[in-house]
């Protein structure tokens, strides 16, 4: 498949007059329309833009089941607060609407995994969101260990008077898991140095964190206020862990503290109120404030705190708000996939990365924007136009 007299975006801007050819799943070339082949299937998209698929760095789709109640409520297990054992691809269920809305809207990739009613809540992965079976769908699983500070999982187990009533308390359990976590370590390089050493009994729960504590996994940890990012940092300074802030409401507030930890963040949901304490410091020009210091940002719907189709509507309004047109546009593409470390798939428009991308006519930031034209693995999902 040949794409003829494409506009295409890039994190070094727009080029003109091109061609992108694709072959199988993967984009084969991209050029001038000089050097574009002539034999083959072709599309001519003049007065289109090229964009990358659009990647959602932190959702729940899949484990919230669209319009099923309780029955697809699969994403928090509220019976635990420290289960890192959980694997998110195991609740992801492949047929949710929510896919389909995802795709029609340009969405082709997201971060997906468990809620924040835990401490330690299990891990994410990142799917496509074309296909029926999540074994097919899957980029990388694991993509990042889920942890949690602050209202949400003291809310929950308080609520039961259960451990975590404080924020103390859910500081002292992740601490406590990734003690033991790392003396399981330490037993284990033991027994493998020294044939007389019994290895320690097997414990999945320890045995799911020894990727985070040997840096091979990071850290996705859903903290609001300034005061619970300040402990999610401690905690990861304590145990050298590599990590990414998740919504950080408050993070505009100690945005110099934050840009000298040399992270990235997840900024969102944008499309929000301050509905609960930890969210009385929500303003819309956060990931303003924190792109100017220096983060790199990305969006999040938090699906299905809002619709998963909102993403790009989501990095509009942030536009509005005076982030840069280019840093909004990397915030739902390159970003999150260095965030997931997916790079080397989806995220950018070159060859050799997935044939995921996004036709538009118009800003795609801008409310009234739809999809031209969408194409996941190399497959044309949506398309309405004619030659």
């Amino acid at each position: 498949m040949i794409l003829k007299n494409l506009r295409i975006w890039s994190r070094e801007g727009f080029a003109g007059d091109c061609y992108l050819t694709v072959e199988g799943s993967r984009i084969h070339a991209i050029g001038p329309m000089s050097e574009c082949p002539m034999d083959g299937e072709s599309l001519d998209c003049r007065g289109y833009t090229a964009y990358p698929g659009f990647i959602d760095a932190h959702s729940h789709l899949g484990m919230f089941d669209d319009s099923i109640g309780v029955e697809g409520e699969d994403g928090n297990e509220s019976t635990d607060p420290i289960t890192p054992q959980l694997r998110g691809i195991d609740s992801v269920y492949a047929m949710d609407r929510g896919f389909a809305d995802a795709l029609a809207a340009g969405v082709t990739t997201v971060v997906t995994g468990p809620g924040s009613a835990n401490a330690i809540a299990g891990t994410f992965c990142a799917v496509k969101t074309y296909g029926r079976i999540v074994d097919e769908m899957v980029i990388k699983s694991p993509v990042a260990m889920k942890m949690a500070f602050g209202e949400n999982p003291k809310g929950i187990y308080g609520d039961k008077s259960e451990t975590p009533s404080t924020r103390m308390a859910t500081a002292a359990l992740v601490r406590e898991q990734l003690f033991k976590a790392q003396r399981y370590m330490q037993d284990l390089e033991k027994a493998a140095e020294d044939p007389d050493e019994d290895e320690p009994e097997f414990d999945m729960k320890c045995e799911a964190l020894l990727p985070v504590l040997r840096r091979e996994l990071p850290v996705h940890i859903h903290a609001h206020r300034a005061d619970d990012i300040a402990t999610a940092v401690r905690i990861c300074h304590e145990f050298g862990l590599r990590y990414v802030l998740v919504h950080a409401t408050e993070g505009h507030l100690i945005a110099d503290y934050l840009a000298k930890e040399n992270i990235s963040i997840i900024c969102g949901p944008m499309i929000n109120h301050r509905s609960k304490p930890e969210l009385s410091g929500f303003v819309m020009d956060s990931p303003t404030q924190l792109a100017k210091a220096g983060i790199p940002i990305s969006i999040c719907t938090d699906h299905p705190e809002i619709p998963q189709d909102l993403l790009a509507v989501s990095a509009g309004l942030c536009v509005r708000e005076g982030l840069p047109w280019q840093t909004a546009m990397e915030a739902i593409t390159w970003v999150p996939a260095v965030q997931a470390g997916i790079e080397d798939r989806v995220g950018s428009l070159a060859p050799g990365l997935d044939a995921d991308l996004v036709l538009f006519d118009t800003d795609p930031l801008t409310l009234e924007a739809r999809p031209a034209l969408v194409m996941a693995n190399g497959q044309i999902i949506h398309k309405k136009f004619t030659e």
